[in-house]
């Protein structure tokens, strides 16, 4: 929206060039976005192999600095914080997807048909997903969680549930304008089925918000995920997580700051990685723009 005050300010610039700036930056942030996820994928699929010692095997040589050795230091039993960082982000990004993925699914089916049918149908999902909504997502997913049990299942459906009602108002918005277009309004005409009107006509046009809405939502889900597994609700022991340790090493940090600084970037890194995504896709496929 700053390109379009911008433009008008000016007064000179075409069309051509509106969308020529946003495309080249958004392009570079996309760029960099899945240079840093190619980065994240490998190191998070290939963690058994790139993992230095195995994550739960312990030592005496506990609190350890840096070393050639142990280039993260050891925990307070004595842990490689490097390998227990690297085989962690396999558990978080592991929850983190799941989650994401069935929250998209559920939002998609749920949206669609709010903003399609329209009516009752619309007011029957939409209020009900406004119950999930009106609770902080924080406060629900440990109410949930404490009440189902702290099990990897069990955080990637409550995670699910606390994030779909926002996938689904994604889905919905756009559905609610798309559907009164006139080639949705032709192939209606023509008898065309209501499924495949919805998937041939309407979904590939809304999909530019969702796919925007689905990276913004992945660097939120790490985020609680980590805050879950750093308040005691996350993925049990042995299994590291990013959470989970710097749970463990806030007693420690004066002593080894290195066992909270590790996870601490890795979480950092995580969320920038798909705000930066985001954003390069939002201008893009210029998603809220004005082309």
């Amino acid at each position: 929206m700053s390109d379009v005050a911008e433009d008008t300010h000016l007064g000179a610039a075409t069309p051509a060039a509106r969308r020529r700036r946003p495309a080249s930056r958004g392009g570079l942030l996309v760029g960099i976005g899945l240079a840093m996820l190619a980065a994240m994928l490998i190191v998070t699929v290939f963690a058994p192999l790139i993992a230095p010692f195995d994550p739960a095997a312990t030592s005496p040589d506990s609190l350890a600095g840096a070393s050639a050795r142990h280039w993260l230091g050891t925990d307070q039993i004595g842990r490689d914080v490097l390998s227990r960082l690297i085989v962690g982000g396999r558990t978080t990004l592991m929850i983190t997807v799941s989650a994401v993925a069935i929250a998209l699914v559920a939002g998609l089916v749920l949206g669609l048909a709010a903003g399609y049918c329209g009516g009752f149908v619309d007011e029957t999902i939409m209020r009900v997903l406004d119950v999930v909504f009106a609770f902080p997502v924080l406060l629900l997913a440990i109410a949930v969680v404490a009440a189902l049990g702290p099990t990897v299942p069990n955080l990637i459906v409550t995670i699910a549930i606390v994030y779909t009602p926002a996938m689904a108002r994604v889905v919905r918005a756009p559905v609610l304008s798309v559907k009164r277009w006139d080639h949705v309004e032709a192939a209606r005409s023509i008898g065309m089925s209501e499924l495949r009107l919805v998937l041939r006509h309407i979904l590939p046009i809304v999909a530019s918000p969702i796919l925007v809405a689905t990276s913004l939502t992945l660097s939120q889900t790490i985020f609680t995920v980590t805050a879950l597994s750093f308040l005691g609700l996350g993925p049990p022991p042995p299994d590291p997580n990013w959470g989970g340790m710097l749970s463990e090493a806030r007693q420690f940090m004066e002593l080894a700051p290195l066992t909270v600084i590790g996870p601490a970037a890795a979480i950092v890194f995580a969320t920038l990685t798909f705000i930066v995504l985001a954003n390069g896709l939002r201008e893009v496929l210029d998603v809220g723009g004005s082309r």
